[in-house]
Order: C-alpha cells, then sequence, then structure tokens
C-alpha cells in the first residue's frame, strides 16, 4: 500500500515541477521526499497485511 501512495507521489510531484504549480508547502522537493518516505516504510515492511499463519 505504501508503494502505491509513494508512486502517486512521485506522479504528483512530477506534474508540479512540469506545470511550475506551487504551493507554498507542497513543492515538488516535499513531496519526492514524502515519496522515498513511504517507499523505505515498505521496504522495511511496515503496512505490511500479510502474516504467517498459525498452527
Amino acid at each position: 500500500m505504501l508503494a502505491i501512495a509513494a508512486a502517486v507521489l512521485f506522479f504528483i510531484a512530477l506534474i508540479v515541477e512540469i506545470t511550475g504549480f506551487v504551493i507554498s508547502v507542497l513543492t515538488p522537493t516535499v513531496l519526492l521526499t514524502l515519496g522515498a518516505i513511504c517507499i523505505a516504510l515498505h521496504l522495511a515492511g511496515v503496512g505490511n497485511r500479510r502474516r504467517a499463519p498459525r498452527r
């Protein structure tokens, strides 16, 4: 789930960078940083819904 959120953030950052539309807080750099944090959390296993079955 976090990987999908990161992909969406990267896409929004790309659109913001191409169009030049910047809101005071949401710059492309901030969006890229948030995307990188989501990818790092995804790779660390945070938000993983799969659990080992109990026997």
